[in-house]
């Protein structure tokens, strides 16, 4: 197996570049997700990945292997990548097999080796009882599953997946993100997911590219992303939490409770440094506020099962997410200290 490198890759339709100066390695068996809001590019990078569009600047390469760059480009069926797709693209009037197998045969791999490499990868995605059956009378999990298995049959040392997810309702979703765990443990193959969904996102990848308007945001693992977000657009795309200003600290620097409540006591015309603090870092209290407290009234509060999610608004206006077991009564003041805060870069 060998890295995926990118370097430099731009993509332009016309004015407008889709892709814009994106460099990352990714390296052999590694899982990594490229996301972003719809429009981003993230797709665009994937299917010049896949050899469907050609970069207009920049160089893609499978370890020693030019893929792609202004005037080369190797054409999809020999880069040693194979693509899973929203819809499936699985063809109705064929058994599991014989869909699983179709890469095979135009190849014009034949007998006895055809047979036990649909076998193999049936078996990689638990799918051999289902060999026999067609599309229309699988689940929308076990047709996603027959894809990645048509996937696997050809040996790629890449998988490419455009939003396999999607099509899928929420009960589904979770179900078969454990399956693509499975499938990438089992497969060792190396795996770039394209997804509009953070929380797909960080329970699959090993790292995660955020793009925005073409342009690499960040590249970074699940935990580094979510308690060390770059600036404030990463902050507000990756979690939940909350913006405050404040009179001390720079960007890329944790603070701890001290010098969070010295910045937020300091004169609001000094507060220019912003700094989040994500929900699980505030500790409310209906105890009487004392120096050491911030107050903050109770707007708006949701159960969500384990826990309450509360909607607080400070003494200065600034608003404040929190989790607390308990239902608190709007409008009702409290005390609150923040633990922690990590500061950001501006937009």
């Amino acid at each position: 197996m060998a890295a995926l490198s990118i370097e430099g890759v731009s993509k332009f339709f016309g004015e407008h570049a889709a892709v814009d100066g994106l460099s990352l390695t990714v390296e052999p068996g590694e899982f990594v997700a490229l996301l972003g809001p719809s429009g981003c590019g993230k797709t665009t990078m994937l299917r010049l990945l896949a050899g469907f569009e050609e970069a207009s600047r920049g160089e893609i390469r499978l370890g020693e292997t030019l893929l792609a760059s202004p005037g080369h480009h190797l054409p999809p069926e020999q880069r040693h990548m194979a693509m899973v797709f929203q819809s499936y693209a699985l063809w109705p009037h064929m058994s599991v097999a014989d869909n699983v197998g179709y890469p095979l045969k135009l190849r014009k791999v034949r007998g006895a080796a055809y047979h036990e490499r649909v076998q193999r990868a049936l078996s990689l995605v638990a799918l051999e009882a289902y060999a026999s059956r067609t599309p229309q009378e699988l689940s929308g999990g076990q047709r996603q599953r027959v894809a990645l298995a048509r996937c696997l049959v050809v040996d790629p040392e890449v998988v490419l997946l455009d939003e396999p997810l999607a099509n899928l309702d929420r009960h589904l979703r979770a179900a078969m993100e454990q399956s693509f765990r499975d499938f990438h443990r089992r497969a060792r193959a190396t795996m770039v997911y394209v997804t509009h969904d953070q929380s797909e996102a960080m329970a699959l990848a090993d790292r995660i590219a955020v793009m925005r308007d073409g342009r690499l945001v960040q590249w970074a693992t699940p935990e580094t992303l979510y308690r060390e977000p770059r600036n404030q657009w990463v902050a507000g795309f990756i979690g939940q939490g909350s913006e405050l200003q404040i009179a001390t600290g720079a960007p890329g620097q944790r603070l701890d409770e001290a010098a969070l409540m010295q910045g937020l006591n300091a004169p609001l015309t000094s507060r220019t440094q912003p700094v989040l603090v994500r929900p699980e870092h505030v500790r409310v209290s209906a105890e009487t506020p004392t120096a050491r407290h911030l107050t903050a009234r109770v707007e708006h509060q949701t159960f969500r099962g384990e826990r309450f999610e509360l909607h607080l608004r400070l003494a200065h206006g600034a608003a404040l997410m929190a989790y607390h077991p308990h239902a608190l009564d709007v409008g009702q003041t409290v005390a609150l200290t923040l633990s922690e805060g990590w500061c950001l870069e501006r937009d």
